[in-house]
């Protein structure tokens, strides 16, 4: 075999940054439900929903949720830790497609800065089965918690 034709894979852009120290923990979508209905109910909101997703942002996400690439997140973990914490939020819910990639990451990432500072009060966490266990596996009372919601995106 000739070395010479071998084409070495790309680089993924997650491989600049180290890798979270400790497994991302999870939170299920019944439990970010419950927590979206009582925030309605109470007009009081302690978290923040993080998609994550880039080039794949289609097919709608979940309400109130804030668009933060996860190929921008790394550098920016320190401000917007200082954002979060200034705002009262107690808890970080990540997600991307599947939460199993850049969602569990980032999380990482988040529940490692979290660490360092010695922050005992938030949380950083992945949505189990991200956006599409959101949008396809629960449907009904869930789709009707996204924006711009598109099944044929989830077909």
């Amino acid at each position: 075999m000739d070395n010479e034709n071998v084409i070495d894979p790309p680089t993924p852009w997650h491989a600049a940054y180290p890798a979270p120290r400790n497994p991302a923990a999870t939170i299920c979508r019944e439990e970010v439900l419950r927590m979206m209905k009582q925030s309605a109910e109470t007009a009081s909101k302690n978290y923040v929903l993080v998609d994550l997703r880039r080039s794949d942002y289609q097919g709608g996400t979940i309400r109130d949720s804030i668009n933060l690439p996860a190929q921008s997140l790394y550098p920016t973990i320190p401000t917007l830790y200082a954002l979060f914490k200034g705002a009262g939020i107690r808890q970080v819910i990540w997600y991307c497609g599947s939460s199993k990639g850049r969602g569990a990451r980032a999380a990482g990432w988040f529940a490692d800065y979290i660490e360092d500072q010695g922050d005992t009060q938030m949380k950083s966490v992945a949505l189990a089965e991200g956006i599409k266990g959101w949008a396809t596996s629960a449907g009904g009372e869930y789709v009707e918690h996204m924006v711009e919601f598109d099944p044929s995106a989830w077909s």
